[in-house]
């Protein structure tokens, strides 16, 4: 059996329950009043109808034969029941009241008439009673008009009406809805800017109590939050000074040391693992800031990319480049060049060969992207998602030692600051892909549905 689909928003749902609501009501409101209120009062009309005919046949058992006949001309009596008198109507929803009317009083009438008086309602044409009763001592049948206010009392009408103000109730409870579902529309927007890296205004609390509660429980965490990581940069500012202060001496020691031809060895790995630890407290300060406080300016991020790769070259690590039409855009120069260079160092640290770098621009979801790729032994595919967390490493396949496993997280920080997002993918041949999209809309925001719109994963070409 299949299984009923509910709307998956709650707007509507809601909209729909009180759609099905509205309608439950006015069937349960017009079966009430058909079957507690209009069937009785038809039911009493027939049975007070039946005692008119009833006395009626008694009169005319009893006239003379000479106004016989002018009383068959008056009620167009005829021995035979007239053809075609009796056809059914085709019911339909318009019909269907008059019918039910009808039928409720013509089933009356004949229980409380003599078993040999038959009656049938005329439907083509003038509506008419035919009932077979006395003509003098003959039975034949005889026609008796029904006036269109005893089959037409506004009932028609009264069902119009209530499904007017049926229509009219849905209206409103629309409106309604879409008024309390504006502070969850804006608490969904307030809660993706925040998982973006933005600062989202706070939020309105003057709305119904319920939603103000939920307000205020968001702009607190929201606060609790920014402080939360204003404590964690300030942390590791102080613990960066405080451990690069005697890094310093201690560099400036070992430098001032005459090594003996014995020494030269040790000094140079000395002078290695300062330089590391310097490395690892830059990560931590970057992982920190992640470029929060720096403006955004419009720049050429080909000219970057080039840039960056020259760099690279001049080291012995040559990338491929292959650089779409890129216009001009609103980023954050420095934080985008550090994304640029953890993914490139990424490529030459664990890809080691088939190094490139392509750039192209998705004009319909306003995203410029940047893919740095290689041919190395790649990642598992369930491992993917796991390396932008922060401190995951992946493992080295060169004599350079690991980082702190913040490299990934500092870029996917640094995406979501521009609307944008970090993706991981294998390579078909064999490698690893990592595409940094950004938005280039101005205020390097966008929404999430947009986001959505993008271009997956699979979708990227190779």
């Amino acid at each position: 059996m299949g299984s009923v689909t509910l709307p998956r928003s709650l707007f509507a749902r809601n909209i729909a329950l009180l759609v099905a609501l509205v309608i439950v009501s006015q069937i349960s409101s017009l079966s009430v009043l058909m079957h507690f209120v209009q069937r009785p009062r038809i039911e009493r009309a027939a049975e007070t109808f039946a005692i008119y005919v009833q006395t009626l046949d008694d009169l005319l058992k009893t006239v003379a034969p000479d106004a016989q006949s002018a009383l068959a001309v008056r009620f167009e009596a005829s021995r035979q029941f007239p053809a075609g008198a009796a056809s059914e109507p085709s019911l339909t929803w318009r019909n269907f009241y008059r019918t039910y009317q009808r039928d409720v009083f013509i089933d009356t009438l004949r229980q409380h008439l003599p078993a040999g008086m038959e009656v049938q309602w005329q439907t083509q044409g003038e509506q008419r009673l035919w009932i077979r009763a006395h003509l003098g001592h003959e039975p034949s049948w005889i026609a008796l008009p029904v006036p269109e206010a005893a089959h037409n009392d506004g009932m028609l009408s009264a069902v119009a009406l209530s499904l007017a103000l049926g229509g009219l109730a849905i209206v409103t409870a629309y409106l309604i809805q879409r008024h309390i579902n504006r502070p969850l529309r804006d608490l969904a927007n307030a809660a993706h800017r925040l998982s973006s890296g933005d600062a989202p205004q706070a939020l309105r609390v003057d709305g119904t109590t319920e939603i103000a509660q939920v307000s205020v429980a968001f702009n607190q965490m929201v606060h609790a939050l920014q402080e939360a990581d204003a404590t964690r940069s300030l942390m590791l500012a102080g613990i960066s000074h405080d451990i690069r202060t005697p890094l310093t001496k201690l560099r400036l020691a070992v430098a001032m040391t005459t090594p003996s031809e014995e020494h030269d060895e040790l000094a140079l790995s000395t002078d290695h693992y300062l330089d590391q630890i310097d490395a690892i407290l830059q990560q931590f300060m970057d992982y920190a800031g992640s470029g929060t406080r720096e403006a955004a300016e419009v720049g050429d991020l080909n000219a970057l990319v080039t840039s960056l790769a020259a760099d690279f070259a001049g080291l012995g690590h040559v990338f491929e480049l292959t650089l779409g039409e890129l216009q001009p855009f609103a980023f954050r120069p420095i934080s985008v060049m550090r994304v640029l260079m953890n993914l490139m160092q990424n490529a030459v640290l664990y890809g080691r060969v088939g190094l490139s770098a392509r750039t192209w621009e998705d004009d319909a979801s306003h995203t410029a992207y940047v893919e740095i790729a290689d041919r190395g032994n790649g990642v598992n595919a369930g491992d993917l998602d796991a390396l932008k967390a922060p401190f995951k490493r992946g493992r080295s396949t060169g004599a350079h030692p690991g980082g702190t496993g913040l490299g990934l997280a500092i870029v996917e920080r640094i995406a979501k600051l521009h609307g944008g997002e970090l993706q991981l993918l294998q390579r078909e041949g064999g490698g690893f892909a990592a595409i940094v999209s950004l938005t280039t809309r101005p205020g390097n925001q966008r929404s999430q549905e947009e986001r959505g719109a993008a271009q997956e994963p699979s979708q990227v070409k190779r």
